[in-house]
């Protein structure tokens, strides 16, 4: 089952999971560390943030290792950008007014 990348975002266990695993891959232990959760509720999250495919595993040895896919980060940030140029539009515009204001009251 493919799910859907934002639905995996939507918790804040699995977006503090996806910032641990940002910068280097970790096993589920070591993730589990950093919760006040269960061992199973953990890997509920990492089996989430797989089918997804935010993060994949792979086996080194006896342990597995979780890391950070950037490519379907980026379907994220694609996503995002379009808001983030409405809203620089919108601050650009309020930033225009603020200085009209400012000059206005400036020269009184």
């Amino acid at each position: 089952m493919r799910r859907d990348i934002f639905q995996a975002i939507a918790d804040p266990s699995r977006r503090a999971i996806i910032a641990l695993i940002a910068m280097q891959a970790m096993t589920p232990n070591a993730i589990a560390e950093h919760f006040d959760t269960s061992r199973q509720a953990v890997s509920k999250h990492l089996k989430i943030l797989t089918e997804c495919e935010l993060i994949t595993n792979q086996q080194v040895g006896r342990e597995i290792y979780y890391r950070l896919e950037i490519d379907k980060m980026k379907e994220i940030d694609q996503w995002l950008e379009q808001f983030k140029k409405i809203w620089e539009t919108k601050f650009e515009q309020l930033d225009n007014l603020l200085q009209t204001i400012q000059k206005k009251e400036n020269e009184k």
